[in-house]
């Protein structure tokens, strides 16, 4: 603050947050940093100018958190994730600092509106979908309880790939979402690290008997940073996202140049700068598998290289503490490198014993698997592996060698339990288990849902439970309330917080207090007109998007999420197409009308998930054009799902579909979106849609299908999908129509692969859930009739998620498993 002549009280443009001081700190911020007058301003440029506004801001706060922690010689907790899938920065960052309403009136002064300042902003391609966005919740919440945190990931230049819908197809574009900038990130060139690859070893043993390796790589590149600020809500601690962004060490070659081959000049550089180039590149051929081992190596190498910077440098302590400083977590395999990559970091590079860096790596680390499919527990090759980390092999055989040792101790003749926990999978191709080795690797293991973590106990790692069962624990996911509610929905904000204060944005449990609304015919009232108001704004948008008229007072039957056979959107398709015979068989039929809402993308090269999309938006076009239909059922899939449009999907939502196969979902979080917004939920009996349906009671939740125990059992007595397609002639009618062409103009070929798959293997149990599933969304629509019972069960929801918050899981990690405290950090200078 300075002080005028008069001793009146002027704030720092930077740092000032009135309205007057936020006007300035935007004009300053258009002129000096970005070089534009307000004629030549695009749009961009004025949501340039608001987020360095905001950004100055967190500066302050973020430097006063650096020094706080270092005072404080601080625990860090260090998240380690191949995705982080953020969301817009501007909206969010503006509640935390609670400045949306000031910022507002700053830019009215200009003429603009925030809101369309908000939207102009771009996403940050940095994840794909639950994986990604469960990581930015919990970097959230951790700067939100006071945590000190480091997220450490990838700066991928482009992100997954953008989905556009041509002719019911998906088309993936190019996602350049760096393409205009990123006012959030700073670069930090001062913190670059060498990343080796290939190459071979060299052992030898020096006089006095140590024995020590030299890796002599033959390719080399250089990770550099770049942060991006993290604020808490209502609080000062801000903490750091450090992405790597990879670079040549030599950019240019003169050598080359001046002999004539300018392409060999900059192909270091060009083939340095792909291992971050693109998020997930398509690892179908062998150059995408090394291109994918090569960035889980790069992000974890130049993570665990600043770690031990931070713990000599910063904090000049030595690294026999390092357990002490910094709490590992692997989010999901992907990072699992980063054990055998400490050990050669602690062991080759700092020279310290095996025995005592295995120590210190296992007590750095902890490990928290996300899937029970074993497709996506990562193996890597053997010839792969040895080809891009020769000395990791033998650092993980070394590994393994102890391991090993100990589990034959305790089981002296169980061959194939020892088989089954090796590092190496020994059975055809010789390959490196990833989920093995982080579990050997990690203090402890869990599970992110009650069910997922007692089944990963009883089936895919149920050796190592057996092994190490004090390791396991369950944490269930959590999702953050200050952007899945806040943020998406000021209209449902303001209605709780009129009625229960503000404090349960902070302590989700508070939330409780709203069952006190539940039978209150006002608040019903208002409930259900929030939810209208919602649903007409969301309904124009989808127009805007689609061209499909939607009528708000329909009943919206969502399900947004990635395009997988094992999330079943296909059940909901033979569904719709079951209503829509119904009404074909009868028009004048009394049924509830229904808009269906899709959304969500499948990888480019998952034909069966692309084939459901395009079968999607066959029915669609079939059913939203019948003059039968009369537009009692529309149905709309909605292109490129995203953070910004989950804004906008949830809290639009009467009925969320979570609808996967009984044993197959970890965990879910959309699922926590919806209910958190007052959807009901229509669903199996898996991951965390039993312990919502414990939360909300199961008179509020539309439950369907088989058990995990029952899918298990049906599978071992023989499953055969084709005594439900004979004995049901509802059901067979569906499929025939589809398998016939009548909804895709006759093509009787089109759609016979899920014809096929559905009546030969069925491997989800779609048909066995068939019948179970329509009478459920029979039931849905008895319930709908009946509104002021809907808003009641709504209202129901929304107060007993309060498990949900990522702030309460995030509380358990910190207690149970990285055993670390909050520190304050007091108020910007």
């Amino acid at each position: 603050m300075k002080q005028s002549k008069n001793q009146s009280t002027i704030e720092d443009d930077r740092t000032g947050e009135s309205v007057a001081t936020l006007t300035r700190a935007i004009a300053d911020n258009m002129f000096y940093v970005q070089g534009k007058f307000p004629a030549t301003a695009t749009e961009n440029d004025d949501y340039l100018a608001v987020a360095y506004t905001v950004r100055d801001r967190l500066l302050r706060r973020w430097i006063d958190t650096t020094e706080a922690y270092i005072k404080n010689d601080a625990r860090l907790v260090c998240y380690l994730s191949a995705e982080f899938l953020l969301g817009p920065h501007l909206h969010n960052n503006l509640i935390n600092l609670g400045l949306v309403e000031p910022m507002r009136k700053a830019v009215d002064s200009y003429g603009k509106k925030l809101d369309d300042i908000i939207e102009q902003e771009g996403e940050p391609g940095l994840g794909n979908g639950g994986l990604g966005r469960l990581a930015a919740c919990y970097i959230d919440s951790l700067a939100s309880l006071q945590i000190p945190a480091i997220g450490y990931g990838i700066r991928y230049e482009y992100g997954i790939f953008g989905q556009q819908i041509k002719d019911g197809w998906q088309v993936e574009t190019t996602d350049k979402w760096l393409n205009l900038g990123n006012p959030w990130e700073l670069h930090r060139p001062e913190r670059t690290y060498e990343v080796k690859y290939g190459g071979h070893t060299e052992s030898q043993q020096d006089e006095q008997g140590n024995f020590s390796v030299r890796w002599i790589p033959n390719h080399a590149v250089m990770g550099v940073a770049y942060d991006t600020p993290i604020l808490g809500y209502k609080v000062n601690n801000t903490n750091i996202l450090r992405l790597w962004s990879a670079q040549a060490s030599e950019s240019f070659d003169f050598q080359d140049f001046n002999a004539g081959d300018y392409m060999g000049a900059v192909r270091d550089k060009m083939d340095s700068e792909n291992i971050t180039k693109v998020l997930y590149p398509n690892d179908e051929h062998e150059q995408g598998k090394r291109l994918r081992l090569q960035q889980q190596y790069f992000f974890v190498s130049c993570s665990l290289q600043d770690m031990i910077f931070i713990q000599l440098e910063l904090a000049n302590d030595t690294l026999d503490n390092f357990h002490k400083r910094f709490a590992g977590q692997l989010n999901d395999t992907h990072p699992s490198i980063a054990i055998a990559e400490l050990m050669r970091l602690l062991v080759d590079e700092h020279d310290m014993s095996w025995d005592q860096a295995w120590d210190i790596t296992r007590h750095t680390f902890a490990y928290t698997n996300h899937t029970l499919l074993p497709e996506a527990l990562e193996t890597w090759s053997l010839p792969l592996f040895k080809s891009v980390l020769p000395r990791h092999l033998e650092i993980i055989y070394e590994i393994n060698r102890h391991f090993l040792k100990q589990v034959k101790e305790r089981y002296p003749d169980d061959n194939e339990r020892l088989a089954r926990m090796s590092l190496i999978d020994e059975t055809g191709e010789k390959s490196v288990r990833m989920a093995n080795l982080a579990c050997v690797g990690s203090h402890a293991v869990n599970g992110v849902a009650e069910l997922h973590t007692e089944l990963l106990t009883a089936t895919v790692l149920n050796d190592f439970y057996d092994f190490s069962p004090e390791k396991f624990s369950n944490k269930t996911n959590g999702v953050t309330p200050r952007r899945w509610i806040v943020l998406s929905n000021p209209r449902l904000t303001a209605l709780i917080t009129e009625k229960i204060g503000k404090s349960w944005i902070t302590d989700l449990s508070q939330l409780k207090q709203l069952e006190a609304f539940a039978d209150d015919a006002k608040f019903i009232a208002r409930w259900h007109q929030v939810k209208l108001q919602n649903k007409q704004e969301q309904a124009a948008f989808a127009f805007n998007q689609t061209g499909v008229e939607l009528n708000p007072e329909s009943l919206f039957d969502v399900q947004v999420k990635r395009l997988h056979e094992y999330k079943r959107q296909l059940l909901n398709v033979l569904h719709i197409i079951t209503l829509y015979n119904r009404i074909k068989s009868d028009p004048s039929i009394d049924i509830v009308p229904r808009t269906f809402v899709f959304g969500g993308k499948a990888a480019p090269s998952y034909f069966m998930a692309k084939l459901i999309i395009k079968l999607i938006n066959s029915v669609a076009d079939r059913v939203n054009n019948d003059a039968d239909v009369a537009g009692r059922l529309k149905v709309v899939f909605i292109p490129n799902f995203n953070v910004k449009l989950g804004h906008r999907v949830y809290p639009m939502a009467d009925l969320s579909e979570q609808i996967s196969t009984a044993g197959l979902e970890a965990s879910g979080t959309g699922n926590m979106k919806f209910s958190m917004n007052g959807a009901l939920t229509i669903g199996t009996l898996d991951g965390a849609n039993i312990e919502i349906r414990e939360e909300v009671g199961k008179e509020n939740f539309f439950l369907f299908g088989l058990t995990a125990q029952e899918v298990a059992d049906l599978k071992e007595q023989g499953y055969n999908p084709r005594d439900y397609y004979d004995n049901n002639a509802v059901l067979k009618l569906v499929l025939d129509q589809i398998r016939e062409g009548y909804f895709s103009k006759g093509d009787a070929n089109l759609f016979m692969p899920l014809v096929d798959e559905l009546l030969n293997h069925d491997q989800y149990l779609l048909l066995a859930d068939y019948q179970s599933y329509i009478d459920a969304q029979d039931k849905v629509s008895e319930t709908w009739r009946n509104q002021d019972l809907w808003t009641r069960m709504s209202i129901l929801n929304v107060a007993r998620m309060g498990k949900f918050s990522s702030d309460r899981a995030m509380q358990e990690y910190c207690e149970d498993i990285w055993k670390v405290k909050p520190i304050s950090v007091a108020s910007a200078k």
